[in-house]
């Protein structure tokens, strides 16, 4: 492969441990199931390409791609260009496109057809003898739950999940991780009696965007953030993630399914623990992990769950000066569905650091605007020697991490007016990553797709983490399923029920305007 150029100051996924060298890919191939939806149309593809472009694959990288079309490898590298060229982040080099396409191999099939898993382990063998993929081949699963038995059992019997000395098979694993505790130990159960735990690679997209990752920088690197990460001084965190757009033609997920547990389950929780973690003894996937898991372990759901929890759908209204419908206007969603599109409640983390912190966590479609944040909110300071004349615009401070889409970092403080009197009003500091750093970030699926290569798992949940998870979000579930409770409609547009508000303001609290 001739890959574009790579320096240490234009790549952003260089080894952290030599900063002259990119972290680049052993010989392997990554064999994808599900390349027919818009995943991998927008995501999986283009971060393929994108990996290459910044010479990180190896030159005899091979993608193939399994699904139920009569398509032939040129069908199937027809299809990768054009969501390359629709959606990749890197620009366009032919050369680089013409070596990394002579990797493309497609089978034809439906995932109960063994024929078609025999045909599928002869194209891996011939990529080792052709492409040099020396046996490690990693199985990309963006498929619907449902279908992981029936591959993983595929994969076994016909011997691909099985690796030959010296070589490595990984399976990646798109969530849902299951719709309740249950579901997600059958899951669990099901993949890892075909792979070990460390051959598990459990995606979660959020896990690897630049600002989730920073957020330990901000914690562990600085000094002056640390000391007061505490309950002694902070009054309360928010974690927030709006979308100003509906579902879409994704009802057939959807519907059922509900905001909590296609968001706050997974990616709120995630970061409700980056967020609350002890400091690890290391940035290793071990130590993260346990640190994590005692967080989620510490997790305490309130008793009245009906004033903790709020749930909505969002109605007709506007947005982006359109008219849009409301929920059950939406194609595929039955007039009578309960599913909300809003979810917001309070969680407390019973452990001496945050002991009295109440964590509110809200996610939503159809919100003001698309933001994801995570907002340390200070205590007032317990004197003040001003009149409060001099204070009235006075909040409280805080620290904002910004996680999409203008990633980055504000500080809220109070400072003084210019002028002859002393007035005291808040100000931000902001720090954003697109002014500060001459690289770019990389988009999540470059990151993790590469530590999938890599064998590198820091950035992956453990099936420890999944399953506190739900055993988080299975009480408010039930109490939601119990309830009956009609669901508050909200406008398009709007930032959710009133609700949510009131939640918040029986607390002495209000959410923050993004």
């Amino acid at each position: 492969m001739s890959p574009a150029r790579v320096t240490p100051d234009s790549n952003p996924l260089r080894d952290p441990r030599d900063k002259r060298l990119p972290r680049i890919a052993g010989p392997c191939s990554l064999v994808l199931f599900g390349v027919t939806g818009d995943l991998a149309r927008k995501k999986l593809m283009p971060a393929i390409y994108d990996l290459a472009n910044r010479g990180l694959l190896p030159p005899g990288f091979s993608l193939v791609g399994f699904a139920r079309r009569d398509w032939a490898d040129q069908d199937f590298g027809k299809v990768i260009y054009d969501a390359v060229r629709e959606h990749a982040r890197t620009p366009f080099r032919e050369e680089v496109w013409r070596s990394l396409s002579e990797g493309f191999r497609f089978v034809p099939g439906t995932f109960d057809d063994p024929a078609a898993f025999d045909l599928l382990a002869q194209t891996v063998h011939e990529l080792d003898e052709a492409r040099g993929t020396g046996g490690n081949h990693a199985f990309y699963l963006s498929i619907p739950p449902g279908f992981f038995s029936t591959v993983c059992e595929q994969l076994q019997r016909s011997g691909l999940a099985t690796p030959t000395d010296d070589s490595w098979r990984r399976v990646v694993i798109e969530k849902p991780f299951g719709h309740d505790l249950e579901s997600a130990q059958e899951l669990n159960a099901i993949v890892e009696q075909v792979f070990p735990p460390d051959s598990i690679f459990r995606i979660d997209h959020y896990l690897g965007k630049e600002t989730v990752q920073n957020l330990l920088a901000l914690r562990f690197a600085n000094q002056m953030f640390e000391p007061v990460w505490n309950s002694h001084y902070v009054d309360h965190v928010q974690i927030t993630m709006a979308e100003d757009i509906g579902i879409g033609g994704r009802a057939g997920y959807y519907d059922g399914i509900g905001a909590a547990r296609d968001v706050i389950q997974n990616h709120l929780l995630q970061l409700l623990a980056l967020t609350a973690m002890e400091e690890p003894t290391s940035f290793n996937a071990a130590a993260l992990r346990t640190e994590k898991e005692k967080v989620l372990a510490a997790v305490r759901v309130p008793e009245d769950l009906a004033s903790a929890t709020v749930r909505g759908q969002y109605a007709a209204g506007w947005q982006g000066g359109e008219k849009v419908i409301g929920y059950l206007q939406e194609d595929g969603v039955a007039a009578d569905s309960t599913t909300e599109t809003y979810a917001a409640m309070r969680l407390d983390v019973d452990t001496r650091r945050w002991a009295g912190v109440p964590f509110y966590l809200r996610t939503g479609k159809r919100l003001g605007r698309r933001v994801t944040e995570i907002a340390v909110v200070f205590k007032r300071a317990p004197h003040l020697p001003f009149d409060d004349t001099e204070t009235e615009e006075l909040g409280q401070n805080a620290v904002v991490i910004r996680v999409q889409p203008d990633e980055g970092v504000t500080m809220r403080f109070g400072a003084k007016v210019p002028g002859n009197q002393m007035e005291v009003r808040d100000v931000t500091m902001d720090f954003g990553y697109g002014r500060a750093f001459t690289e770019s970030s990389p988009e999540a699926y470059e990151r993790l797709i590469l530590d999938v290569l890599l064998g590198d798992p820091p950035l992956f949940p453990r099936h420890e983490e999944v399953e506190l998870s739900w055993k988080i979000l299975d009480p408010i579930e039930r109490f939601w399923a119990r309830s009956r409770a009609a669901v508050e409609q909200y406008p398009a547009g709007t930032w959710g029920p009133g609700a949510a508000d009131e939640m918040m303001q029986r607390d002495g609290r209000t959410w923050r305007m993004p």
